[in-house]
């Protein structure tokens, strides 16, 4: 063996490439989690193909003494798990690309420049006594390159198995440390070092991911019921609802389909709950008519629709901004929404928990809309703070003479529960009189549909600004809303350039008045969507009469790359 170079580096962008049902999401989990009890910031995603078993999937890791949150086509070290990897990300792979696997397995697809580490996985988990521990082999072969010691990946290793049998703990440590011995031993090893932040700090911190903080986001708000039918990518928020249910208080209902989720949600606001539906485009079509049915009851709701791309079934595992226009105009007839777009996870958290007591005060749907990039991505965060959650309720205790649907100066009529107080609590899909009985007062009409729209003025005086990141004194402003906001503003860190800042909406609806100023300010815009029809870019023209210079698509089922779309935007600036 020859003495291992050391190279440094800040930022490792690793990615772990196999087919669906052969575990690299259990790298994935065992490797990222190592590495952030070791110090170190991580950041992860995932690009999947709809099937349960075969076909290619790849999951990205980046390893930084930095906080990375965002996605890059910069492959540094690949982990090939399977015939086919390589080529599965050939438009990613370089020269400078050092290649993990079985070169047998591979040897098709290697060129001859390539830098290849040739570690037999299988052979080796055969070895410790099967060859289902060649994803720990793996980890081993991870962290010998990373300069990470044995000991303290076994350490966390133990706490990741510690509800495991103590043979299984024990395999598992013995394939990690066959993966990290082969790997120090072989002839051409050189080792990677990354600084590690000076303090303690990022052990402390959480590692969620999307998904998760929509759904620690809901539980901070008050939700108690969740009825869905899953739909990928959406499922993630059912599951971890009805997983947390027994500790926090939520009754998770898999409806028999969507028609049945929402309408329960509307019936779960009606009798006191603080309910929610999660759903992707295809589940939330069906939906429509409950959300029109929330509209004229004036029902609070809170619906979740992580986005993939369409039509009809489409790519269904895969990510596109592509359903801003759907939500938006959700529903026959005139009502007013909100629409929360969180592009952080922070932002996840806080807006979702924000949503409940939205829905609750205006009496209207409150959206939350993620894609499959932002549910199935997560890094390392400070834990969210509770103190700034309170759960605000805005129901009343109803009188004899109550009415529903009282004419009020500020368009929002009280809103009784059955059974808490002497009134009566009327709910009807037809047009209404304020106690809530059909009427086909035409006069009366208006002013419902006048009182029910007067709401989105109130509304408008809650929504939250957007983000202005950059240079106050800014010529060129790039704009994104909801997933792209981490990767937008790597790529402009990236330019370094000192005309350039970014404007990012949270809320895509009802805009912020401020938003306007802004954007009007600036000489050149740039909206970067994951889309193929500018679709934000278009509710900018229509409620906000703000035409955009350029737009930045992208409609291939995948999301944008911070490197690659630096590149183009400064080709545009």
């Amino acid at each position: 063996m020859t003495n291992p170079s050391t190279k440094k580096g800040n930022d490792i962008s690793i990615v772990l490439c196999g087919q669906a049902g052969q575990g690299i999401q259990t790298v994935e989990k065992i490797f990222t989690r190592i590495m952030k009890s070791n110090g170190y910031h991580v950041y992860a995603t995932k690009e999947y193909m709809s099937r349960v078993r075969g076909g290619l999937n790849s999951i990205l890791i980046r390893i930084s003494d930095k906080p990375v949150k965002a996605f890059v086509d910069r492959i540094d070290i690949l982990v090939g798990l399977n015939k086919g990897s390589i080529k599965h990300l050939k438009n990613r792979v370089t020269s400078e690309t050092l290649i993990i696997g079985e070169k047998e397995v591979l040897s098709d697809e290697i060129e001859d420049k390539q830098k290849v580490f040739d570690i037999p996985f299988t052979e080796i988990a055969s070895g410790v006594g099967n060859k289902v521990f060649s994803n720990t082999v793996a980890v081993g072969a991870l962290i010998s390159i990373l300069s990470v010691k044995p000991e303290d990946a076994i350490n966390c290793l133990k706490q990741i198995f510690k509800d495991k049998p103590k043979e299984l703990i024990d395999k598992n440590i013995e394939a990690l440390k066959a993966g990290y011995e082969t790997t120090v031993k072989l002839e051409n090893f050189y080792s990677v070092k990354i600084e590690s932040p000076a303090s303690g700090s990022v052990k402390k911190q959480i590692l969620v991911n999307g998904s998760e903080a929509v759904g620690l986001g809901a539980i901070a708000g008050g939700c108690n019921f969740i009825s869905s039918y899953p739909m990928s990518p959406s499922t993630s928020v059912l599951v971890f609802l009805a997983q947390k249910g027994k500790d926090f208080g939520v009754l998770a209902e898999q409806a028999e389909d969507e028609i049945s989720a929402i309408n329960m949600a509307i019936g779960a606001w009606y009798a006191g709950a603080r309910a929610m539906v999660t759903t992707s485009g295809g589940g939330f079509a069906l939906m429509t008519e409950g959300v029109s049915l929330a509209g004229m009851l004036e029902s609070p709701i809170v619906i979740h629709l992580a986005q993939r791309p369409g039509p009809a079934t489409g790519l269904p595992t895969r990510t596109e901004q592509g359903d801003l226009d759907l939500v938006l105009y959700a529903g026959h007839g005139e009502f007013p929404r909100i629409i929360f777009a969180p592009g952080t996870l922070e932002d996840a958290f806080y807006l979702t928990q924000k949503a409940f007591n939205l829905a609750d005060k205006f009496q209207v749907p409150v959206f939350i809309l993620t894609d499959q990039y932002f549910v199935d991505s997560y890094y390392n965060t400070e834990p969210f703070n509770l103190k700034e959650c309170k759960v605000e309720k805005h129901f009343i205790e109803t009188s004899e003479d109550y009415q529903r649907y009282k004419l009020t100066e500020n368009e929002i009529s009280p809103r009784g529960i059955p059974g808490l107080g002497k009134g009566l609590v009327c709910a009807d899909s037809d047009e209404h009189d304020e106690e809530g009985h059909i009427t086909e007062d035409l006069e009366l009409r208006i002013k419902m549909v006048d009182k029910r729209l007067g709401k989105l003025d109130l509304i408008k005086q809650e929504s939250v600004p957007p983000v202005l990141l950059g240079p106050e004194n800014y010529e060129n402003l790039v704009i994104c809303w909801g997933s792209t906001f981490n990767i937008i503003c790597e790529a402009v860190n990236y330019l370094g350039r000192k005309d350039t800042a970014v404007l990012y909406f949270n809320q895509v609806y009802p805009l912020h008045d401020g938003a306007i100023e802004l954007i009007k300010k600036a000489k050149k815009t740039i909206v970067v969507e994951n889309n193929a029809a500018a679709q934000f870019a278009r509710l900018l023209k229509i409620h906000a009469d703000v035409k955009v210079d350029h737009n930045v698509l992208k409609y291939d089922g995948l999301c944008f790359a911070s490197d690659s779309i630096a590149e183009e935007l400064n080709e545009l600036l």
